[in-house]
Parts: structure tokens; C-alpha cells; sequence
């Protein structure tokens, strides 16, 4: 007689998890009990970290020695623009040359540094950041294809052979106006060394560019095609270049532009001759040179320390509220064992 099967019983899928204290959230935990006194401590905790540390910020903030002036629209004739803008285009490349001079406000400890501002500027425009070709700057690739995204600065008057180096929107804008420095010294006008080395981060000097040479890049003979300023040698050397590439995230930026390692005593008068050649008159952009100290913070930003007395502020005056609650309204803390952690804990203790 054949033997008949048993059958296996077909076993239920579920998608409760195992009866485990970690699956089921019971392992041992901190379970703070937040009081009225407790939440009031802890915003007074807060107020006194923060307020202080507000006003640390503003007082860093507050030593910076800073001075600015604007230069774009004194430093070519026209009363609009679009007059000045077709004045700079006039000159192929060549520029103006103006004077502006600042006054040190307070005594300025070196090093002070010297920035160009631009504003109206959009750096972060998504298509002119991605105009650009990492590998090429770094000299690991310099073909069509490693290139392609620094259309329409790729190749040199639509000749493919002639790959622009270094290619794209980013490079083809380089900042091209430069400063000169003479101070007011004890009445006699003096030379004042800017020191133009140093001023890039060190890891792109190293590591995003190569020493490899531009090539096609901004070339005279195509003034009309021409963007801004050109390279002379390698890639890596040019810290001014450098600091270009690194894009601004706001339309107001600043980038260095170089150091003063010579103190300016309070009232001297700083001459900077600029040569105007940078158009961000098409645009309606704004030019300016800055000369400024800096503090253990950086350089003068009253946001941080404003930021956080703030929140000191708001913190001490919700502490405040929780303790006077307390103090005129006291209630009773109900019985803690009631609550579900502590039932279960008990229940269990109960059984056994």
C-alpha cells in the first residue's frame, strides 16, 4: 500500500517584527522628565552661553578696520552704462586709469588686505559654473569630450583643433582691472608693496591645477571674442586665476587681491591707481577696492554675533516665562510611575 504524504503546512508571512528589545524599541533609554524648572534651566543655559559669545563676535567685528570705495563709475567718461560701456568696448581691451584714494579710518595693523568687490555679479548662475572642465584644469584631460561642458568658450572660432585652455564661461571672464599702491607717509608719497602671493587655498594650487600652459586663452588679435584677462605661463602659478575660479555664491562678492605688510597709521591716505578694463557696465555691475584688517573671527561681519545674541535673547525670555509660571501657577508633578516605561517595568517586577 502506498504511502500517503503529509502535507506541509503552508507557513504565514508576516511583517511583525521579532518579539526582541531592539526590534520592539525596549532597550534601555534616557527618558529626561522635562519639568517647568527643568526647561527653564536649560533656556537660561543657553542665554548665558550664547550672549556672550554674541558679544565676543560683535566686539572682533567691531576692531576690523575697514575701507571701501566705489571706482566703476568714476573711472571712465559717460553719464550712463550704457554710455561707459561703449566707451571701454571703444578701447579694445586697452582700459582707463583713475586714482582713488582712502582714508584709514583707525590705525591699520598689517597684514590689510586688499579686495576687489563686484556686485550684481551672478557667479552662481548654474550654466557659468558649469562652464568648466576640471580634468583640464588639472591636466588629466584636454579633448572634446573632457571638455564638453565649457561650451560656448570650447574651441577657438569653431576650429576643433585649436582646444581653448583653459576653456569656459568661468575662465573666459577672468578679472583683468589691476591696482598699484602708494600711502601718504609723513607727507612724502610712497610705494606700497602688495604682496600677490599667497592668496589662493593652498589645495587648489596643489591638487585642481596643473602646471600645464594656457593656450588659445583670451587672445589679443580677437579683442571683439575676448572676455577678460589672459595667463602668461602655467595654470597653477597664476594665484589671481585661481581665486577667480572659485565661484562666489551671492551676486555681492569679494576676492583678494592681495596683502599690505606695512602698517597704516590712522588719517594716512592710501592712493590706488587702478586700470580699468573689467566691463561690468552691460550689466549694470558695481565696482570697488576694498582695504581691510582682519580679527580672530575674520573680517567684519556683524551677523554672527547679532545671530547669536539673539537667540540668547529669545532663550532668556522663554526661560524667564517658564520660571514665573512656575513661581505664581506651581503644580503638582503627577505620579511617575504611571507613565508607560515605568507601568511595564513594574508590571514585569509584579509577575515575577
Amino acid at each position: 500500500m502506498a504511502s500517503v504524504a503529509t502535507p506541509v503546512p503552508e507557513q504565514k508571512t508576516t511583517r511583525e517584527p521579532k518579539n526582541t528589545k531592539f526590534t520592539q524599541q525596549d532597550l534601555p533609554a534616557l527618558k529626561p522628565l522635562l519639568t517647568p524648572v527643568w526647561v527653564a534651566a536649560v533656556f537660561f543655559g543657553i542665554a548665558i552661553i550664547f550672549i556672550p559669545l554674541g558679544a565676543a563676535c560683535l566686539a572682533a567685528s567691531a576692531g576690523v578696520v575697514e575701507v571701501s570705495a566705489r571706482y566703476d563709475d568714476t573711472c571712465i567718461a559717460g553719464d550712463t552704462h550704457q554710455q561707459r560701456d561703449t566707451n571701454l568696448v571703444q578701447l579694445e581691451g586697452v582700459g582707463t586709469t583713475c586714482d582713488v584714494t582712502l582714508t584709514a579710518p583707525r590705525q591699520m595693523q598689517p597684514p590689510i588686505y586688499l579686495y576687489y568687490e563686484l556686485d550684481n555679479y551672478y557667479q552662481n548662475h548654474r550654466r557659468y559654473v558649469k562652464s568648466r572642465s576640471d580634468s583640464q584644469l588639472r591636466g588629466t584631460g584636454d579633448d572634446l569630450s573632457s571638455t564638453s561642458d565649457c561650451d560656448p568658450e570650447q574651441v577657438l572660432q569653431s576650429d576643433t583643433s585649436k582646444i581653448i585652455m583653459p576653456c569656459g564661461l568661468i575662465a573666459w571672464s577672468y578679472f583683468n582691472d589691476t591696482y598699484t599702491v602708494t600711502a601718504d607717509i609723513a607727507g612724502t608719497a610712497t610705494s606700497v608693496a602688495v604682496d600677490e602671493t599667497g592668496i589662493a587655498w593652498e589645495s587648489d594650487i596643489k591638487h585642481k591645477f596643473g602646471s600645464q600652459d594656457a593656450q588659445y586663452f583670451n587672445l589679443e588679435q580677437y579683442a571683439a571674442y575676448r572676455g577678460g584677462n589672459t595667463i602668461t605661463g602655467a595654470l597653477n602659478a597664476d594665484e589671481h586665476f585661481i581665486v577667480w575660479m572659485r565661484t562666489a555664491a551671492l551676486s555681492n562678492f569679494r576676492k583678494l587681491w592681495g596683502r599690505i605688510n606695512t602698517e597704516l597709521p590712522k588719517g594716512t591716505a592710501v592712493t590706488i591707481a587702478i586700470t580699468n578694463r573689467y566691463n561690468t557696465y552691460r550689466f549694470d555691475g558695481k565696482k570697488k577696492v576694498v582695504l581691510s584688517t582682519t580679527s580672530w573671527l575674520g573680517g567684519r561681519n556683524d551677523f554672527l554675533g547679532i545671530a547669536y545674541i539673539v537667540v540668547g535673547g529669545i532663550s532668556f525670555l522663554c526661560g524667564s516665562v517658564f520660571f514665573v509660571v512656575q513661581w505664581r501657577f506651581p503644580r503638582q508633578r503627577g505620579d511617575v510611575s504611571y507613565l508607560s516605561w515605568n507601568a511595564r517595568a513594574l508590571a514585569n517586577t509584579d509577575l515575577h
